[in-house]
């Protein structure tokens, strides 16, 4: 990271520290100053903003470190056969219990064979891309996850679609640059660091997997490509023209 980098992100992260930290401060101290006026809804009110605003100031602590890491050699890969079905069941089912009111149809093509990764590098980016479909997705709509082998190649489709806020086209590279979020009403009442995606994108390639987008009609599908570890069965898969 050259100078004028580090000095970006420095700023940057300074500005998103900032405003969780602002919002902690400033509920304690009317729940100290006026602790006695206060009745019990406003106690609770203010005790879950506190509690929204830490969890989010955890949540930008853990993307920082993602982050370093990635741009370390202490980042290490280490690639092992792993089965995608017990992965994407766990994330779900704690992804579910935050979001009650989304819906998960999880398709897994019984031809899938397991894929060559690093176990905990693919739980994050499956955990990434699980918690933003559910973050950015209407009340009440279903979240698709689906993974098959991927056709006359060395590697297996995971695809994660919602129907939410939907992205142009003219974005779909912009997504997984460091600090970017669309801008537009939903995303500005989802707090978010704008670091997800870059961090997914960095560990799929580490990978040596792809990751895209495709979004039409506020349907959106993010399809990771990841190594499959039976390359051979892979290669006998016929093409159809």
């Amino acid at each position: 990271m050259d100078n004028n980098s580090y000095e970006d992100f420095i700023s940057t992260v300074s500005h998103e520290l900032r405003t969780p930290l602002t919002s902690i401060r400033g509920f304690s101290q009317t729940m100290l100053n006026s602790w006695d006026k206060l009745d019990d809804e406003s106690k609770k009110k203010f005790l879950k903003i506190i509690e929204e605003q830490s969890n989010r100031l955890i949540n930008l602590v853990e993307n920082m470190l993602s982050v370093t890491k990635l741009q370390t050699a202490k980042n290490s890969v280490i690639l092992k056969e792993i089965s995608i079905r017990p992965v994407i069941d766990t994330i779900t089912s704690i992804v579910k219990n935050q979001y009650k009111d989304r819906k998960f149809n999880i398709e897994i093509n019984p031809q899938t064979p397991a894929i060559l990764a690093d176990k905990d590098k693919f739980q994050q980016v499956m955990t990434n891309l699980i918690e933003n479909a559910a973050k950015y997705s209407e009340e009440n709509s279903t979240i698709f996850i689906q993974a098959q082998p991927s056709k006359c190649t060395e590697f297996v489709s995971i695809r994660v679609t919602d129907t939410g806020i939907g992205i142009d086209e003219a974005d779909y590279e912009k997504i997984f640059n460091k600090f970017s979020r669309i801008d537009n009403p939903l995303t500005r009442k989802v707090q978010g660091s704008g670091l997800g995606l870059y961090i997914t994108k960095n560990l799929v390639e580490k990978m040596d997997g792809k990751i895209s987008v495709h979004s039409e009609n506020n349907t959106t599908t993010f399809e990771v490509l990841i190594p499959s570890a039976d390359i051979e069965r892979q290669a006998r898969i016929k093409c159809k023209q």
